[in-house]
């Protein structure tokens, strides 16, 4: 469809889905449900499909037949780069997102459960790029933070509680949650960039291997 109607209906359309499942996610809260969320990967996966197969096919045909082995390196080479510079851009957001939520909501959840004030405080500053593994992971890594020695000051529910399975997902929730939407906002407004560009790119157009042929034989013929 996009050979016969041109790309930048398709490309653009792709984007602005991507653009819209970006905000819907953002929407999300910290523990939702499966079904909504495998729906919006599913609408975003067909938003980038609807834009990368028509924004290849449009590069690659605005460009002369003899030169096009050449456009198809350099564009693969951008869209590589590109997505190596995306995790570095996504991580680095949702560490600042972290970064800026995380200390208090740690400081404050410590405390709350009996962890002394200056331990608590210590641990809140830490960078946050432990924690963000560590979510990711699985893990709860308050057992290795606090020690056995702060651990044994703490009445036995407290120091089971706060190494358990439950504490360390509830406390990063909210942080998480908020770097993930710093991230995801990004994300939104590069794919609107991109629906821009796309509608600008112009009308269906594909490079007429006649119009080589006839300046070929021009520069051998000439007038």
């Amino acid at each position: 469809m996009s050979d016969r109607y041109g790309a930048p209906p398709f490309a653009t359309g792709g984007m602005i889905l991507a653009a819209i499942t970006f905000g819907l996610l953002m929407l999300l809260p910290a523990n939702f449900h499966y079904p909504v969320f495998a729906a919006l990967l599913f609408a975003n996966g067909v938003g980038f499909g609807m834009f990368a197969a028509p924004n290849t096919a449009a590069v690659m045909n605005a460009v002369p037949p003899d030169q096009r082995g050449a456009a198809s390196g350099m564009r693969a080479t951008f869209q590589n780069s590109g997505m190596v510079l995306s995790i570095g851009l996504f991580f680095s957001l949702m560490i600042a997102g972290l970064a800026s939520s995380l200390p208090a909501t740690m400081e404050s959840g410590l405390t709350a459960n009996g962890v002394p004030p200056a331990t608590a405080a210590h641990l809140a500053h830490l960078p946050p790029v432990g924690s963000l593994f560590a979510a990711f992971l699985g893990y709860n890594p308050m057992h290795t933070l606090l020690g056995d020695k702060v651990l044994a000051a703490l009445p036995p529910d407290k120091a089971a509680y706060v190494t358990g399975t439950t504490f360390f997902p509830k406390l990063i929730s909210s942080p998480f949650k908020h770097g993930l939407a710093i991230a995801f906002s990004a994300s939104l407004l590069m794919c609107l960039v991109a629906a821009a560009a796309s509608w600008l790119r112009g009308s269906r157009y594909v490079h007429n291997d006649d119009e080589v042929m006839a300046t070929e034989v021009e520069e051998l013929i000439p007038v």
